[in-house]
């Protein structure tokens, strides 16, 4: 099977998420495309993105309203500290929970598991805002 190489709108995309550098929803990022001249359509969008984050290519985070937002991944396997007020995100790297994963992977019989954790909570920013 030969690989596809991306449509000039795959390109786009990717390439608008690259440039927004934090997480942008499949609206919002297709809206800041149009306003930057690619005409991109938003189902387009839509499919790039599921496409990329099958691939491991970029993260996907759940908003608290059960909104999919994206971003262009750092590649190596991470987790996120996520500001419920600002939305600022960091990634981390939770060697304790990987040893937890696998021994309760283990413990119940199952392989080839993935996971994903993002902890939530409030910036240092914001909450220098509330006091």
């Amino acid at each position: 099977m030969t690989e596809r190489r991306p449509t000039r709108q795959q390109r786009a995309v990717a390439e608008g998420l690259a440039r927004s550098g934090d997480f942008v929803s499949a609206q919002q990022l297709h809206a800041r495309l149009r306003a930057g001249g690619d005409a991109v359509g938003l189902a387009t969008v839509y499919r790039a993105l599921q496409s990329m984050a099958e691939a491991g290519d970029l993260d996907v985070l759940r908003t608290p309203e059960g909104e999919a937002v994206y971003r262009s991944c750092s590649g190596a396997h991470h987790h996120h500290l996520v500001c419920r007020d600002c939305g600022r995100t960091v990634e981390v790297e939770g060697p304790a929970v990987e040893r937890w994963t696998e021994r309760v992977a283990a413990e119940h019989g199952f392989s080839d598991v993935t996971h994903t954790v993002e902890v939530y909570g409030t910036c240092a920013e914001c909450s220098e805002q509330v006091r």
